[in-house]
């Protein structure tokens, strides 16, 4: 825990046992920060695996188990809750205060993407309806100022008949992340290192095609800043960890910058509050790929004076 905006930070608190792989999720109702486990990685296929589900009331420092209800399903299946970009608590329209986390259906060589919703601060959590593409997984979601939800989703599985794409994969939803349509390869965001052209189908699984990436959206009033990070690199190494920056809530994304060269996986990101010691801050942790983490902490400024990317272009009066 940091309690001063990320400058320094105090020693490791165990939360509790089992595999956790991201999707921590505040509720921005009551406060309370939920995380989520699963026993095993890769996590166990079916109705029975285990998902366990922690709540902390006091800003992280204590963690009590809970026993919450996942569901199935329209395919019959209970999502995995391993390795997603935290979850978000919605604040417009009538599913203000629902919390939602994107997970996936984990099913080797295959799965898909989804989400789970609570509008019960996490005691009972219902599935959206599936991505509407196969071979989907680790998602990250955002609620834009208008109350769309843009679902930001690595493509690691390809069919026979489907091209080798590295552009990043979205969708959106209009009723409160319950489901989800539009999907489109971004543009200019890649979705990490990919294998080329000639190369066997099956070396794209396992961490050789796509990387799981960061999201969030700076909270600023009546503006659409998202914040997205990856490995800007199209060959084998994941390497140079990159952040880039949208103005229209995700539709283009004119500006990127380098954060580190070296190696780089998977990534979170989030942004400081509103009056707190964090407030202007955004916050990027990421893999090195050689036993350790590293943690980024910049601001919009920073960003800013990167590099553009010819997809679209920046908007007047940031300084305002």
């Amino acid at each position: 825990r940091s309690e001063d905006g990320g400058a320094t930070w105090g020693q490791e608190i165990a939360v509790g046992p089992g595999m956790h792989g991201g999707g921590v999720t505040v509720d921005e109702t009551s406060g309370d920060i939920l995380v989520f486990m699963h026993p095993e990685h890769p996590p166990k296929e079916g109705l029975y695996a285990a998902r366990t589900m922690f709540r902390s009331t006091d800003d992280g420092k204590t963690w009590e188990k809970e026993e919450a209800d996942f569901s199935e399903d329209v395919r019959g299946n209970i999502p995995s809750l391993h390795f997603h970009e935290h979850g978000i608590t919605l604040h417009q329209g009538p599913h203000a205060g629902r919390l939602l986390r994107p997970a996936r259906v984990y099913i080797p060589m295959g799965g898909y993407n989804t989400a789970i919703f609570s509008d019960d601060h996490g005691k009972t959590w219902q599935n959206s309806e599936p991505f509407p593409l196969d071979g989907t997984g680790e998602g990250a979601v955002v609620e834009r100022t208008d109350g769309r939800i843009y679902y930001s989703s690595r493509k690691h599985v390809f069919g026979e008949n489907e091209p080798y794409r590295n552009e990043r994969l979205y969708g959106w939803s209009d009723d409160g992340g319950e489901t989800w349509s539009d999907l489109e390869f971004s543009a200019s965001l890649p979705d990490g290192p990919q294998y080329r052209g000639d190369e066997r189908r099956e070396s794209c699984y396992n961490g050789h095609f796509g990387m799981a990436g960061g999201l969030t959206r700076l909270p600023v009033a009546d503006k659409d800043i998202l914040i997205y990070s990856n490995a800007d690199e199209k060959e084998h190494a994941r390497v140079r960890m990159t952040v880039w920056a949208s103005f229209d809530g995700g539709q283009t994304w004119p500006v990127k910058r380098l954060v580190f060269e070296g190696p780089s996986a998977y990534s979170s990101l989030n942004a400081g509050r509103p009056d707190t010691s964090g407030e202007g801050w955004i916050y990027l942790q990421f893999e090195e790929r050689q036993g350790g983490g590293q943690m980024a902490r910049f601001n919009l400024p920073w960003l800013l004076d990167g590099t553009l990317t010819d997809d679209g272009s920046l908007p007047r009066g940031l300084d305002d």
